[in-house]
């Protein structure tokens, strides 16, 4: 089992920033993904991934705005969040994927809520 603690949300205005962290405990693999979506309504979003070899994706929306990081040492993955727009206002989740031959593993934080508004 994994567990992921997310840490970071508040209000923001617009134009401001905020990192995001989230750390995980468990049976973790050395390689998985590890990355963050958020919740607007009627669907939860990729907002960008983490590989733990490196490799990143990001939403179109987020791109040149938020940066993910991630130190594997420490099971730990971060966002950071610059010129932050209301339609970024969202709960944002921690996500860690990672898989065997036989089975995918798909595991969830609790969210944090981000606001952005004046």
């Amino acid at each position: 089992q994994v567990q992921l603690v997310e840490s970071g949300g508040g209000l923001v205005q617009p134009g401001g920033s905020l990192r995001l962290s989230c750390v995980a405990s468990g049976n973790i693999f050395s390689v998985n993904s590890m990355g963050w979506y958020r919740q607007v309504p009627g669907k939860r979003e990729l907002v960008a991934t983490s590989i733990s070899n490196g490799r990143t994706n990001y939403a179109d929306a987020v791109k040149g705005r938020f940066t993910i990081s991630r130190d594997n040492a420490k099971n730990t993955v971060f966002l950071q969040m610059s010129s932050l727009k209301p339609n970024d206002t969202a709960v944002y989740y921690c996500n860690l994927k990672q898989r065997t031959v036989h089975q995918n593993y798909d595991y969830w934080g609790q969210g944090t809520q981000v606001t952005v508004s004046s």
